[in-house]
């Protein structure tokens, strides 16, 4: 009946219908970068979605938003989550790591796992890998056809950095 008072309000009318808001969060420690300046066309395309890169200082690899592990690929190098409002994300680790079979990388979570942001995800062996592929970039993809806008595009972020990008 509150809900109905609010309508009946005026100005709060299609407020009931709008998505909430969330924050997004970074993923790891390192440099912030426009996705288009990924190493492969695939992401800096944008063929799969908008979203953003980290190069990262290590391998350590957080969740960006609260939301539920979807799911994560046998290699351990990709996972996708889903926050409550229904967004959905791709988190990528490097370009080509899928031929690494897994090697190098540890989960920390499991597919159906509540997450907050900032909670560990994935570590991977940076040197390891960086010998291995064409990049260690930490990739996150908005799926649900969102845009971003770089809010410190080059800069330097630490992990859990907030007001890294705006969700459009």
């Amino acid at each position: 009946m509150e809900a109905l008072k609010e309508v009946k309000g005026g100005n709060k009318m299609f407020n009931i219908f709008k998505k909430a808001q969330f924050k997004i969060v970074s993923p790891a420690k390192g440099k912030l970068k426009d996705i288009t300046e990924v190493n492969d066309k695939t992401f800096s395309t944008k063929t799969l979605g908008d979203g953003f890169a980290i190069e990262p200082e290590n391998g350590d690899v957080h969740s960006p938003m609260d939301g539920v592990v979807e799911s994560i690929f046998p290699t351990l190098h990709a996972l996708a989550l889903k926050n409550s409002n229904g967004t959905e994300i791709l988190i990528h680790i490097g370009i080509n790591t899928v031929t690494l079979n897994g090697d190098g990388f540890k989960s920390f979570v499991s597919e159906g796992k509540k997450v907050n942001a900032g909670d560990r995800l994935v570590t991977f062996d940076m040197d390891f890998v960086k010998d291995k592929v064409k990049s260690t970039d930490i990739i996150v993809i908005f799926m649900n056809g969102q845009s971003c806008e770089l809010l410190k595009n080059g800069a330097d972020v630490e992990v859990s950095e907030e007001e890294i990008v705006n969700i459009k």
